[in-house]
């Protein structure tokens, strides 16, 4: 018995993992009579999707079931509770049943708890801008299934420019692949990804940096590039708000005297803790008041926006006030030697 529910809005992500399953279920010869996929638009696509998994697959291979978009983790009804119940155990090994949707299942479902004890579930939702440290890791992962080896500052470097684009990280790494070639077993450096791979250092990763440093003018740029190329100004403004909670929580810590890196890596939910170095020599020149400031100032940029703020206009204005803060929010302690 093989049952999987895939969920989560990275469409090109599950897809590769549903192409992956599809050729390791069926044979090519017998797919045709063995892949049935069922959309939520089915007459009874629950009882369909079930009665289908149950018939013995034609010729070799085995049966490949999906059933897409389906509600089961959202609501369902007793009736299709109690065939879930009768008929989940009994799939047998020659059927694999799939079952897909983009948003996470309701723990408190019966029907949740049906599937968690029989499917193997997993997530396939885009990570946040902000987490650095897992974009680096989906990068390095990517990497590893195509067989390509990435120096760490190149998978750094192509992590921040493809951002959560998971189609755009593949087709960047096939591209990396053709071009070395010739030498496959040589670790990718950064600055072949800096020279090959399609990206603008206008990035709302790049805009935190900018504020965080009170670069006005450069920060300003970012913002009318973003916009210029329509990229939504609320993830904009998310994505610099978890940049800045990140550096607000380490700066706390370290006033508390804090200096287990591993500690500050768990509180401040940095997967990586040597990154925190990193993030330590990022903070030192600011106060923590500055922090606290400026990340109430971007919440107030947030609910501004939802409020139907005009989005250059309003960027443009905090923007300023932030750069402002930043570079005026001294801490004491910036003449201090560099952080260990």
């Amino acid at each position: 018995m093989a049952i999987y529910f895939f969920w989560g809005a990275d469409d090109f992500a599950m897809g590769r993992a549903i192409a992956t399953l599809q050729s390791q279920t069926l044979d090519d010869a017998w797919a045709s009579f063995n892949f049935d996929k069922i959309t939520a638009a089915a007459d009874d696509p629950v009882g369909q999707a079930l009665a289908q998994a149950m018939t013995p697959p034609f010729g070799s291979g085995r049966r490949l079931v999906w059933l897409v978009d389906t509600t089961l983790g959202q609501r369902c009804a007793q009736g299709t509770l109690e065939t879930l119940d009768q008929t989940l155990p009994k799939i047998p090994d020659s059927t694999v049943l799939l079952l897909t949707a983009k948003n996470k299942l309701d723990g408190r479902l019966k029907s949740t708890k049906l599937l968690q004890k029989h499917a193997k579930i997993r997530e396939f939702s885009p990570v946040p801008f902000w987490k650095t440290d897992a974009l680096v890791k989906t990068a390095q992962d990517a990497a590893g299934e195509l067989g390509i080896k990435l120096a760490p500052d190149a998978a750094e470097a192509l992590a921040l420019a493809v951002g959560n684009q998971t189609r755009q990280l593949y087709n960047e790494l096939e591209k990396l692949k053709l071009f070395t070639a010739a030498s496959p077993n040589a670790p990718i450096p950064a600055a072949t990804v800096n020279a090959l791979v399609a990206t603008s250092t206008q990035t709302s990763i790049a805009l935190a940096d900018s504020i965080r440093q009170g670069k006005t003018a450069e920060a300003l740029g970012i913002v009318g590039d973003l916009i210029a190329r329509n990229e939504a100004p609320i993830p904009i403004v998310a994505t610099v708000v978890g940049k800045f909670r990140t550096w607000l929580w380490i700066k706390a810590l370290l006033v508390q005297g804090e200096r287990d890196d591993r500690a500050i890596a768990r509180a401040a939910d940095v997967s990586n803790p040597k990154r925190i170095f990193y993030f330590k020599r990022e903070v030192q020149p600011l106060s923590l008041p500055t922090l606290e400031a400026a990340v109430g100032v971007l919440l107030d940029l947030e609910f501004i926006l939802k409020r139907g703020g005009h989005p250059l206009e309003t960027l443009q204005t905090k923007v300023i006030e932030l750069c402002d803060l930043c570079g005026n929010g001294v801490d004491g302690d910036r003449r201090k030697p560099a952080l260990e």
